[in-house]
């Protein structure tokens, strides 16, 4: 069975990168395309200032925008690629009308009764939907996805739940196009790093959280970690890297995190990578250009895995785009489909 799409926000770098990894999704077929009120009636190749790949694909380029009204939007499923001040009302709207709603905004993500959800870490907090349908009295629901530097982290740290984890402490060289088009000023980021990206690090300390926390059946209860964040801004397109200080209950070794890292098992889903985490054993691996697009985009790549004085410390990286905002939602939506809920 195929299911039909929309995507909200349409014509920024999310939206386009929802664009491009849906277009001949086995099970998904873009429907509608919701933007801004002046953009409504006109030809998607027409307005939108194409970016992430060479041409606009055919298969939107003279479909005619529409409001982001749930009035007008024919679809199973909505893509939210929307900013998250934008998000809060629209979202809601859009479920509260029976959409299913793939959010990849940060406006839901930390409501109880809200599922945050990465498919490989904890596909058991989908169950929220119920208690989230009874409580707002709507009758579709929202399921979102994290910041993409948490996603990153979290799916690094969730097999080492099992051995222990207590403490996180992670420094981020975070691409690009995390922040959007035009994004930094080319003056501001050339020949420079900035030490700082609003809201950020509140995201990825409070996030994983919830991500590796248990569901009783009626709320997530908080994962028993602490985590520490300092993000960064650095002159790369596509990519996030991470340096991880991870402290345990236990003594690690460097080979216990490595079968961890490579047992995380990926799901039977379209946009799955064989792999999940791959782990490099090079001294200067992962790096952005050469490892962002391991399974698609999909995967995370780990290296540097080394003792440290209270524990251990290694290197994470995904490509933000993809595994960190429309790929993860896509992912999720997959999830969704198999299990019935769509």
């Amino acid at each position: 069975m195929r299911f039909k799409v929309a995507v909200l926000g349409a014509t920024g770098m999310v939206g386009q990168k929802f664009i491009q990894l849906l277009e001949n999704h086995p099970w998904f077929e873009i429907s509608a395309l919701a933007a801004s009120e002046k953009r409504v009636g006109k030809p998607y190749g027409e307005e939108v200032n194409w970016l992430v790949s060479a041409n606009v694909p055919e298969c939107v380029r003279d479909m005619e925008m529409v409001p982001m009204d749930p009035k007008h939007v024919d679809a199973d499923i909505v893509f939210s690629a929307l900013p998250s001040n934008v998000a809060r009302e629209v979202e809601a709207a859009f479920a509260k009308e029976g959409f299913v709603v793939a959010s990849n905004a940060s406006a839901f993500r930390m409501e109880e009764d809200v599922p945050l959800v990465i498919p490989e870490v904890n596909p058991d907090h989908l169950q929220l939907v119920e208690t989230q349908k009874k409580k707002r009295g709507w009758d579709g629901f929202i399921v979102t996805n994290p910041n993409c530097t948490t996603i990153m982290l979290v799916i690094s740290l969730k097999p080492l739940m099992d051995l222990g984890l207590k403490t996180v402490r992670v420094a981020s060289m975070q691409a690009l196009s995390g922040a959007g088009y035009p994004g930094v000023p080319s003056m501001a980021i050339t020949d420079n790093v900035i030490p700082f990206i609003k809201g950020e690090e509140e995201k990825v300390e409070t996030e994983p959280l919830k991500l590796l926390g248990k569901f009783d059946g009626k709320k997530v209860n908080p994962a028993p970690i602490k985590v520490s964040a300092s993000c960064h801004r650095v002159p790369v397109i596509d990519g996030h890297t991470e340096a991880v200080w991870v402290e345990f209950d236990r003594d690690v070794s460097v080979e216990e995190a490595i079968a961890a890292f490579e047992s995380l098992k990926p799901l039977d889903l379209p946009t799955s990578p064989e792999k999940v985490i791959i782990v490099r054993s090079e001294p200067d691996r992962p790096q952005p250009r050469l490892d962002r697009d391991e399974g698609n985009g999909m995967s995370v790549v780990v290296g540097r895995v080394r003792k440290d004085s209270n524990g251990l410390k290694y290197i994470v990286m995904g490509h933000n785009t993809v595994r960190g905002a429309a790929g993860a939602s896509i992912l999720n939506a997959e999830l969704m489909a198999k299990n019935g809920m769509i």
